[in-house]
C-alpha cells in the first residue's frame, strides 16, 4: 500500500478512536489513555535503555490511584503537578545544553520517566475532571488545538520558512512555521470557544490556552526530538503506520499538559 494513504488511514484511526472513546464514556476515555500510557513508558524505556517491567508496574498503580480512586483533590493535584513540573524545567535546561538528555543513572531515568510520561497522562485525565463533572470537550479542544498548530506550522513553514527555529536538534523546524502555527491557532482556539460544543472555556481562555499549548508543545516536540536523536532512532515505535508511535503523536500535549493543568486550575479555583 502507498506510505502515504497507510500514513492518512492511520491517522484517520487515531483520530476516531481518540474522540469516539473520549465522548462515548469516562470509562472509555480513561481506559484508552490508561492504554496509551502503558505504550509511551515501554516505548520511553526502550530510548533510555531502562528495564519496562517496573517501570510498566508503576505506570499501572499510579493509573489506578491518582486517576481512577483518589478524587480531584486541590493538593493532590498541586503535588503531582509541580512533580512534572520540575521535570520539565530539567528538560528544557537539558535541551538548551550540548550535554545528552538523557542521564546514565538509573533512578534518574525512572525520575524523568515519572515526570514527564507518567504523571502528564494523569494530568490529561484530571484535566477531563477538573470542574468534579466529566467535561470531554477540553480534552478533545486540547488536541484539536495541537492538530491545527502542527497542521499549519507545517504549512506556512513549507511556504515561506527559511529561518531555522532549533536547527540542531530539528532542521525542519523554521521560526516561520512557529509563528504561522501560533497565529492561526490562536484564531482556530477563539472559533472554538464560540462553538456551543467547548463552552468549558470563554473565547478569549481557549485563546490563553492555545497559546501555552503551542509554546510548550513546540518545546515537547523537540525535547522528544533529542532524546531520539540520543538514541539514534527515528521513531519512538511503530504502533502508528507512518506516525511512528504513541509519543511520536502525543509528545507536544505529555509536555505542555502540566502548564495547561495549571492554567486552567487557575481558572477554575479563582473563578
Amino acid at each position: 500500500m502507498n506510505e502515504s494513504i497507510t500514513r492518512a488511514l492511520s491517522g484517520i484511526v487515531y483520530i476516531i478512536l481518540l474522540i469516539t472513546a473520549t465522548y462515548y464514556h469516562p470509562l472509555s476515555f480513561m481506559l484508552l489513555f490508561g492504554v496509551f500510557l502503558i505504550i509511551a513508558v515501554t516505548e520511553f524505556c526502550r530510548l533510555v535503555n531502562l528495564n519496562k517491567t517496573g517501570p510498566i508496574v508503576m505506570a499501572i498503580i499510579g493509573w489506578l490511584l491518582f486517576g481512577y480512586i483518589i478524587n480531584n483533590d486541590f493538593y493532590t493535584n498541586i503535588l503531582i503537578n509541580a512533580g512534572a513540573l520540575i521535570i520539565s524545567i530539567g528538560l528544557l535546561n537539558e535541551l538548551f545544553s550540548s550535554k545528552p538528555i538523557v542521564p546514565k543513572d538509573t533512578m534518574a531515568k525512572q525520575a524523568q520517566l515519572i515526570g514527564y510520561i507518567i504523571i502528564p497522562f494523569l494530568l490529561i485525565i484530571k484535566l477531563a475532571y477538573l470542574t468534579n463533572d466529566f467535561e470531554p470537550s477540553i480534552i478533545i479542544g486540547m488536541f484539536i488545538l495541537i492538530w491545527a498548530n502542527d497542521t499549519f506550522a507545517y504549512i506556512v513553514g513549507k511556504a515561506i520558512g527559511k529561518r531555522k527555529l532549533f536547527e540542531r536538534i530539528s532542521p525542519k523546524k523554521t521560526i516561520e512555521g512557529f509563528a504561522g502555527g501560533m497565529l492561526f491557532t490562536i484564531i482556530s482556539a477563539y472559533f472554538l470557544g464560540k462553538s456551543i460544543y467547548f463552552t468549558v472555556l470563554s473565547p478569549w481562555q481557549w485563546m490563553a490556552f492555545a497559546a501555552i499549548l503551542v509554546v510548550f508543545g513546540t518545546l515537547g516536540d523537540l525535547v522528544e526530538s533529542k532524546l531520539k536523536r540520543n538514541a539514534g532512532v527515528k521513531d519512538s515505535g511503530n504502533i502508528m503506520p507512518g506516525h511512528g508511535g504513541i509519543l511520536d503523536r502525543l509528545d507536544s500535549i505529555l509536555f505542555a499538559i502540566p502548564f495547561i493543568f495549571l492554567y486552567y486550575q487557575i481558572l477554575y479555583y479563582v473563578s
